[in-house]
């Protein structure tokens, strides 16, 4: 269970990155609210999920989830151009975050 907390926290931490970027500087509401919520839950859940993940393991698949979906939405809406390169170095990223999860021995 603590694995499934941790994936849905690093999808909500790509949420709060993309509002954060939207928000300009948090002086727009929506993109604002949806930060400060989506960032309340994030880091719940990483809190939740490190008491049976070790903190180096799961930081890193956190920020690793987190980082792939905000660069594969900013490149799917134009924010950012797609390349070869870019899609290679995320799937990297991915395997990664996978084998992080394979070795993982917990506490």
């Amino acid at each position: 269970m603590s694995w499934i907390v941790l994936i849905v926290s690093g999808v909500l931490e790509a949420v709060w990155a993309t509002a954060l970027g939207k928000s300009d500087g948090l002086t727009k509401l929506w993109p604002s609210v949806v930060f400060m919520v989506a960032l309340t839950f994030s880091m719940a859940g990483l809190a939740w999920a490190m008491r049976d993940i070790s903190t180096g393991t799961a930081y890193a698949v956190w920020v690793g989830i987190g980082a792939a979906l905000t660069v594969l939405y900013a490149m799917v809406f134009g924010a950012e151009p797609a390349s070869l390169v870019k899609i290679l170095l995320i799937l990297g990223l991915v395997g990664c975050i996978v084998g992080l999860k394979l070795v993982d021995g917990g506490h």
